[in-house]
């Protein structure tokens, strides 16, 4: 008689099968009550909450049993209309393994899912396992597989942002209401994390194409419409080479500016990465440059930190500001290529980048560096620097183990500069205009340069806020965003998005910049400022954080990948023990792998230390 898998295969959970075979091994062991009565009372009442599971198992409907044939090759098999329809697809893309998840890409927006049988032709015309094309397509949250029994999905899929500005201002509602108002044969609703559109909440991606502060009305609306990306007005190559663009990489170039002479210049002007980290920019040139060559530079783009959007709108402004800074920092420091790594939330973007990078690579600019275009998938993870490299290279978004870091072994296994869209986009300003000039900006005599701040939630006027380094959150909110909401009081803020921690307002009048927040558990960051007000729950807001680490952890460490999932259901139990909070937020910050799972809990953190009421 054949086994019967059919309970573990519906979900009989491994822990109850341990419970049965130990408790059977004790039994059949005759071991002596004296020894094991106190196991064998613990396991009898174990046994006793598993088996209802294990019978409920049983009575679900079972699979029959399917013997290959063994005439027959194992695994899917590769049919020739598949190649055909893939190659056809594919056109003249260059088939390295690098370039798996542009191959992806390409199927996804020619057919509208990824066919198993196209995933099965992918493999063979990549020379790649299955397994391993399948396990990059299934990792990235904007790639649909589509296996042979199932039903493709429908021809429009609506993604409404269900982050923290765009549920404050009604995101829940919306996508409810879409829900109940669309045809879902045609129409395919999905609540997604944030997609960069935080300043026109609820924002919505229609296909190709934004909505911003969008309704039930406008959305149904715009889907019998156009859904391809609709391009901003931006300064082009043209206008921008007009007014002087490039002459200060011509500079460099030529050897006016020697790069010795570059990097103390960054170094004095106290430019620091704009990304998250802050780590001085002079300093990271040093760095790489140190390392023997080949090198390379990466820029990331994928801002996916809940309430960022600051590097979308320099680039939907002055796109070519950011790549003279990146052609500058990677002659500097001696790379060879530039790969500029995009969100897949921003396809006008990256269709505007496509444009201007063939116009700037012709143009002689970029021969000591040619610029390339990756494109992101919807992957969180990929904003932290190694895991966007792993995603370069055409693999999952996983963070590597350090050391070596990337300034050692980067990208392809070389040296490698990596910098954010607003830090290169500095770059320009600074080498024509001097380090004093960039330095002297900063609020005061501690603070360095400008900041772009992305504001969103209660405040009158939210969007990019261009402001002193340093600058208190209070005179922000007053000067440059127009003060708060009309009927709303400032009750909290979070200084640098999700990952950064939730402080009350009575801590805004601490200088909005690098070194301020740690000291209280938190960080700037990425300067994006959500501001809640006395309508708001921070409970609510903690959880909606957490519910987003939970969806965007790579899974790749117990910690983060268990831990956020632990963290959410507790935050739905009020009757949850306060130091069981404390327990799992210390062994997620001191076990995950990555900054992801080490600051996931820093809302829940300050929200038990700041807002205690709201825990009762």
């Amino acid at each position: 008689m054949k086994p019967d898998y059919a309970p573990f295969s519906k979900g009989l959970a491994f822990g109850d099968f341990c419970i049965i075979v130990l408790l059977g091994w004790i039994l059949v062991s005759n071991m002596s009550l004296k020894h094991s009565g106190g196991i064998l009372e613990s396991l009898e009442c174990a046994f006793d909450e598993a088996m209802p599971r294990i019978v409920s198992m049983n009575k679900l409907a079972q699979q029959p049993y399917k013997k290959r044939d063994p005439s027959l090759p194992k695994g899917r098999q590769v049919d020739d209309g598949s190649l055909a329809e893939v190659a056809a697809l594919l056109g003249d893309l260059s088939l390295r393994r690098d370039m798996l998840i542009e191959a992806l890409h390409l199927l996804q927006d020619g057919v509208g899912h990824l066919k198993a049988g196209h995933l099965t032709a992918l493999a063979d015309i990549f020379r790649l396992a299955q397994a391993e094309v399948y396990e990059v397509a299934s990792f990235y949250h904007h790639f649909d597989i589509v296996k042979e029994d199932q039903a493709p999905p429908p021809p429009l899929t609506i993604r409404i942002c269900d982050g923290l500005s765009c549920e404050m201002a009604g995101a829940n509602a919306l996508i409810e209401g879409m829900k109940a108002a669309a045809d879902p044969a045609q129409i395919r609703i999905q609540a997604v994390p944030c997609i960069g559109q935080c300043d026109s909440a609820p924002a919505a991606n229609l296909g190709k194409r934004s909505v911003k502060r969008a309704t039930v009305p406008d959305l149904l609306s715009a889907a019998a419409q156009d859904t391809g990306p609709e391009m901003p007005e931006y300064e082009d190559f043209e206008a921008y080479k007009a007014k002087g663009g490039y002459s200060v990489l011509a500079k460099v170039i030529a050897g006016e500016i020697k790069p010795d002479d570059a990097v103390k210049t960054m170094s004095d002007a106290g430019l620091r990465g704009l990304g998250g980290a802050g780590f001085p920019a002079g300093m990271k040139w040093g760095f790489v440059r140190g390392y023997e060559g080949p090198r390379l530079m990466t820029v990331n783009g994928d801002e996916g930190e809940p309430g960022t959007f600051k590097d979308r709108w320099w680039l939907e402004t002055q796109p070519h500001r950011m790549i003279e800074g990146a052609l500058i920092a990677a002659h500097v420091v001696g790379c060879d290529e530039i790969y500029v790594y995009m969100r897949d939330e921003y396809p006008h973007i990256l269709q505007l980048l496509l444009i201007e990078f063939a116009k700037v690579n012709a143009s002689g600019f970029a021969d000591h560096a040619p610029l390339k275009l990756r494109r992101g998938a919807g992957a969180y993870i990929c904003g932290e620097e190694s895991a966007m490299i792993e995603s370069i290279e055409g693999k999952r978004g996983m963070p590597r183990h350090r050391p070596p870091f990337i300034a050692e072994v980067g990208l392809f296994g070389r040296p490698t500069l990596n910098h954010n869209i607003e830090t290169v986009s500095w770059i320009p300003d600074i080498l024509e205009h001097g380090a004093k000039w960039f330095a002297g900006q900063g609020w005061s005599e501690k603070n360095n340069g400008l900041r772009s701040f992305s504001v969103s939630g209660r405040v009158k006027e939210p969007g990019v806020k261009l402001a002193p380094a340093g600058i208190p959150l209070n005179k922000l909110i007053e000067e440059y965003c127009g003060g708060m909401a009309e009927g709303h009081s400032f009750k909290a803020f979070l200084p640098g998005g999700a990952s950064g921690g939730i402080f009350p307002a009575h801590m805004a009048d601490l200088p909005m910049d690098f070194g301020t927040f740690e000291a209280h558990g938190g960080f700037l960051g990425s300067h994006a400022v959500v501001i809640l007000s006395d309508k708001d729950s921070v409970r609510d807001a903690a959880l909606n954080t957490m519910r987003f680490f939970k969806h965007e952890s790579c899974g790749q460490c117990t910690p983060c990948r268990a831990g956020t999932d632990k963290m959410v259901m507790m935050l739905q139990d009020p009757a949850t023990d306060h130091q069981l909070y404390e327990d799992l937020m210390q062994v997620m910050g001191d076990s995950s792998i990555c900054g992801l799972g080490q600051a996931a809990s820093n809302c829940v953190k300050h929200l038990m230390k700041y807002f205690p009421e709201e825990m009762a």
